[in-house]
């Protein structure tokens, strides 16, 4: 599941990481945030790969819910949810391309080498003239420019954001490109920023429409292409056997399916019994219950299938419930309170998730800006130096989510407490503001499986007068109204970089809070925070950059500004067996469509066996 674009788009399934070059004395073959890189120039391929790993075969995956949109750079339509979304960044190329064993390292692809101009006002790429889209038409600078201002103008609001301090691109020849950057602005990113944009085709767009929605696999240049499409059913990706970069070091070892189909299922529990049917290969498992016990099945039993947990070294992803700011009632700190201590996480991880997963307890759980001690002198003299509201208490103490052993009478006691110091009142059983007006919201989700989670908090939320409820939609109305905002609560989760840097103004800053299609979902828009993000994209060095990371930590969660939730530090894997993998994982992915391969001489025992069997 790697990390292709560096760009941010998160919401159409990007992963992104805040990498960028160091001043360079000469232009080089890769970028880093700090300067440092593992691979010298004349590396052969990535330690996590097998070089000799076999190409070939079909892995059929799954996906759930629909999609009625191939074009991943747009907030219109449905679009590809999970593996699926992973897999769209497949067919696209770009001018360098991420490392998944270094934080945020970054090697040519497209790019031949780079090289960052004094004080970081630009970056200039020589491009590989024997790159090719798949029609083999050359890439050139041209659709550089185009791809960059197409996305600028009119992709997903993560592009906009993260973009709009690159003020201009200018060719030098066609296969020479440089970005330069506005007066005034921080540049620390921005190089790694362009380096991870999709390279898309300047003479297809031309003919076909950027900005709606489309079923039509567009041209592209990268190691799969779009092959066959059945609308909300299944979608296929093709390995491009005369791939022109399949021999750059990049890409040894990778890329090893010859095809790549997903069939959508309409949720989970139906997902689950399809793949115990054979009906495809491999799943991560993300439901405690499933993974307890869903897996006590005959082709488990008979050694068909592996079930298997693999250790995830990589900062934990961020799963939260979201309560929308923009909502009057979730204005009130003690509103936002209350809900969190409404959720009791350790009945909930005993009674539900047979103990299986652990409180997340920072946005950065797993790394060292996890906010888990008290602030220190640098972080107190952070505090000081910023100008704004902060609360108190994160100076003093550390943030402990409520319901972590604490008793949920004692945290129900509590939330009334702070909701009576805010005004609120119980009437007629029922909670109501200053004003008399009844508290009311509603959890939003698309997965069924998620109502047992929610249905002990909609019950301990009832207890203090608030009139909650839970709303199951389906995945493309969930989508719409995320896009714009129409919830009162939701939960989500994201990956999370181990250098966070620009995209972190998409999930907080405050531009972010006003577009539609942004990942600012809570509608945050607080002076501190933004003053927080600017220190964390301009911090010189790792030490700064961990010490403005915490220090935001704190701030968002002693805020309330968003409630944790829970997170695995295992890969819960299960899939037929069939596959290969290298010996080295990376750390910062699980390499499945990376690296893997499939063995065919296992393929066809599985095959023989399951034969024998009357399978």
């Amino acid at each position: 599941m790697n990390s292709r674009f560096l760009s941010g788009l998160l919401i159409s399934g990007f992963s992104l990481v805040a990498a960028t070059g160091a001043v360079l004395a000469e232009p080089r073959h890769g970028l880093s945030t700090f300067g440092d890189l593992k691979y010298p120039a004349d590396f052969k391929h990535f330690d996590y790969v097998n070089p000799q790993a076999q190409k070939g075969g079909t892995v059929r995956l799954r996906d759930v819910g629909t999609f009625d949109n191939l074009n991943p750079f747009i907030i219109k339509g449905v679009k590809l949810r999970g593996m699926g979304a992973i897999a769209q960044t497949l067919p696209y190329d770009t001018l360098m391309a991420s490392a998944a064993d270094e934080a945020d390292a970054m090697y040519g692809l497209v790019a031949k080498t780079v090289d960052i101009g004094p004080g970081r006002r630009w970056v200039e790429f020589v491009m590989r003239e024997e790159a090719r889209f798949h029609d083999g038409s050359p890439i050139t600078s041209a659709d550089l420019v185009y791809s960059f201002n197409t996305l600028k103008t009119e992709g997903t609001p993560a592009y906009r954001i993260n973009l709009k301090d690159v003020e201009t691109v200018t060719p030098s020849g066609p296969h020479k490109i440089r970005y330069s950057f506005r007066d005034g602005v921080v540049t620390r990113d921005l190089p790694a920023i362009v380096a991870g944009l999709p390279i898309l085709s300047k003479a297809y767009y031309e003919k076909v429409p950027f900005n709606k929605t489309t079923l039509t696999p567009p041209l592209t240049s990268g190691p799969y292409r779009i092959g066959r499409v059945d609308q909300g059913r299944s979608l296929a990706y093709e390995r491009v056997p005369n791939y022109w970069a399949k021999d750059l070091p990049v890409n040894v070892g990778r890329y090893n399916f010859d095809k790549l189909q997903f069939d959508f299922y309409r949720d989970r529990t139906v997902a689950l019994q399809a793949f115990k049917s054979g009906e495809y290969d491999f799943r991560e498992e993300f439901t405690s219950k499933s993974w307890a016990t869903g897996y006590k099945f005959p082709a488990v039993e008979k050694g068909w299938v592996i079930k298997e947990s693999v250790p995830n070294l990589a900062p934990a992803s961020r799963q939260y419930f979201v309560l929308n700011l923009r909502r009057k009632k979730f204005q009130d700190i003690r509103v936002r309170e209350a809900f969190g201590l409404a959720f009791d996480f350790a009945w909930t991880n005993k009674n539900l998730f047979y103990g299986l997963y652990s409180r997340t307890l920072s946005l950065w759980q797993n790394t060292d800006m996890a906010a888990r001690a008290l602030p220190n002198d640098a972080e107190q003299k952070l505090l000081k130096s910023i100008k704004g509201k902060i609360p108190s208490s994160i100076r003093t103490s550390v943030y402990t989510p409520p319901g972590d052993g604490q008793g949920l009478r004692k945290n129900l006691r509590r939330a009334k407490k702070r909701l009576s110091q805010g005004g609120w009142k119980i009437v007629d059983g029922k909670l109501t503001d200053p004003q008399g007006k009844v508290l009311e919201l509603e959890i939003l989700t698309y997965s069924p499986v998620f109502e047992r989670i929610l249905a002990p908090i909609i019950k301990n939320l009832k207890r203090l007068g608030i009139q909650a409820t839970i709303r199951i939609v389906d995945t493309a109305q969930y989508t719409y109204r995320m896009q714009t905002f129409d919830f009162d609560v939701t939960t989500t989760a994201f990956g999370t970089s181990a250098t966070p840097g620009i995209a972190e103004r998409n999930f907080w800053g405050s531009e972010a809070a006003k577009q539609e299609g942004s990942v600012n979902y809570s509608g945050l828009s607080d002076p501190v925070i933004d003053e927080l993000l600017k220190r964390i994209e301009s911090a010189p060095d790792r030490a700064s950059l961990t010490l403005a990371a915490r220090t935001l930590d704190r701030v968002l969660l002693a805020n309330h500004y968003i409630i944790p939730e829970w997170y695995n530090a295992t890969h819960n894997l299960a899939y037929w067996d069939k596959f290969e993998r290298p010996e080295i994982k990376p750390k910062y992915d699980l390499g499945f469509m990376d690296t893997w391969w499939i063995n065919p001489a296992r393929e066809q025992a599985l095959k023989h066996a399951m034969e024998k069997d009357g399978n």
